[in-house]
């Protein structure tokens, strides 16, 4: 075991990988990441940080965020505001929360649909969607 501080990027990537009981050869399938690199991470100090792209495949194999690897607070976007055409279609469509501000974070050609009818439209463009995925 190394002495790397877990305020590292590596020892928060070890410290999360024992905790969920994972070896670093299932790290390695899960992610994607060589092994070797793992390790190095994890156990020397000197070695560079990692990139976004390997960031994010380690926090997705370890079930967490980069955010929490980087040791960082996770940045969340300004509340965006309901339009009264959108309200009155959440009401309507007895749409969750969650469903109402992702509708809410859309703007279409430079703007927000203004009708409820658009964003019927749209909710149910993104719903028939979901057979892709």
């Amino acid at each position: 075991m190394s002495d790397l501080s877990p305020n590292t990027i590596g020892g928060r990537v070890r410290t999360l990988r024992e905790e969920i009981g994972m070896s670093l050869g299932e790290l390695e399938t899960l992610s994607g990441v060589s092994k070797s690199y793992i390790w190095n991470l994890e156990n020397k100090e000197q070695h560079q940080r990692p990139s976004g792209e390997t960031l994010y495949a380690l926090a997705k194999a370890l079930g967490t965020t980069m955010s929490d690897l980087l040791g960082r607070q996770l940045l969340s976007a300004e509340a965006t505001q309901i339009e009264p055409s959108l309200q009155a279609y959440a009401d309507e469509a007895g749409l969750s929360d969650g469903d109402v501000r992702m509708l809410a974070s859309i703007k279409f050609r430079g703007g927000s649909p203004q009708t409820s009818e658009r964003w019927a439209f749209i909710y149910n463009a993104i719903k028939a969607s979901k057979q892709f995925d």
